[in-house]
C-alpha cells in the first residue's frame, strides 16, 4: 500500500535552495543536514528532497511539483507578506477544473504549484 510521496528536485546550490525554502516558504530542514549534495525539507505534512546538479541550466529545468493545501488564501497571502515572487502566469485564481491555484519558481526554476479543491 502506498502511503506517501516525496518529490526529488534538482538544485544548483544547497545553501541558496535551503535559504529560499526556509526563509520564503516556511519549510524546515530535517534528517541528516550534513550532506553536501542532498537536502531534505519539510513543511507541515509534506517533504521535498533536493539533489545537487551544479550544471543545471535553470532555463531548461522542467522540475515541477503540485502541492495541495487546505488554506490556499492564507498561504498565498503569507507568501505575499514575505515578498515571495509569484510566477507571472501563476497568480492565485480559481480554475475551471475545480481548483484554486497559484505558482512560484524556486531559485533553480522548479515550478511549485499550490492548489486547493473547491
Amino acid at each position: 500500500m502506498l502511503t506517501d510521496i516525496n518529490p526529488k528536485l534538482p538544485m544548483r546550490n544547497l545553501n541558496v535552495t535551503k535559504a529560499f525554502y526556509i526563509n520564503k516558504l516556511g519549510f524546515n530542514a530535517f534528517g541528516n543536514t550534513e550532506y553536501e549534495d542532498y537536502l531534505m525539507l519539510k513543511k507541515d505534512e509534506i517533504q521535498i528532497h533536493f539533489f545537487l546538479f551544479k550544471k543545471l541550466n535553470p532555463k531548461k529545468n522542467y522540475g515541477q511539483v503540485y502541492i495541495r493545501t487546505n488554506a490556499i488564501d492564507a498561504f498565498y497571502q503569507s507568501l505575499l507578506d514575505n515578498n515571495t515572487t509569484i510566477h507571472p502566469n501563476g497568480k492565485l485564481a480559481t480554475k475551471p477544473w475545480g481548483q484554486r491555484e497559484f505558482s512560484i519558481l524556486d531559485p533553480d526554476h522548479n515550478l511549485l504549484t499550490f492548489g486547493q479543491s473547491l
